[in-house]
């Protein structure tokens, strides 16, 4: 057992957990924070998708330890009180969504993604940095179409600020 410290969705934790246990059974079983999801185990479908130290990671290929001492973000963590994310708002919007499994980390990894390319993004962009996300009932287009939407929504807020 080891007491892994770390920061989630802003707040201060300290958790004992076994030295095998993944970052994402630390969120969900530990912390209680189901909205990061557990696909595939493998790291192929992207459900699982946290952001740490700002940076979008499958965190079924994290151990909790790895984690100690950094910023963890999940999906319940991107929202001001009642207020959505942009990108929250922009799937919403654009039916970027059906059963919402791989939403979470599809969510999290477009956070990212604009960070990462501001307003230089375009649909090709797009797709290829999704590969990683696996969705099983839609064709990737409204997917697509909500992340082009919340960049601008983002790029907007941000030149607010």
């Amino acid at each position: 057992m080891s007491t892994v410290k770390l920061t989630v969705n802003g707040k201060a934790v300290s958790v004992d957990v076994e030295d095998r246990t993944l970052l994402v059974h630390l969120l969900r079983e530990n912390l209680n924070l189901t909205g990061t999801h557990v696909g595939c185990d493998t790291s192929q479908c992207g459900a699982c998708t946290v952001h740490i130290d700002g940076r979008a990671v499958k965190s079924c290929t994290v151990l909790a330890g790895q984690a100690a001492g950094s910023s963890v973000t999940t999906i319940e963590g991107i929202s001001k009180g009642d207020e959505l994310h942009p990108m929250q708002a922009a799937f919403r919007d654009n039916h970027g969504l059906q059963c919402g499994y791989c939403t979470p980390g599809m969510i999290m990894s477009a956070i990212d993604m604009v960070h990462r390319h501001g307003g230089k993004l375009d649909e090709q962009t797009v797709r290829h940095e999704l590969e990683g996300n696996i969705c099983r009932c839609t064709g990737y287009h409204n997917i697509v179409r909500s992340v082009l939407d919340a960049a601008s929504r983002m790029n907007v807020a941000q030149a607010a600020e």
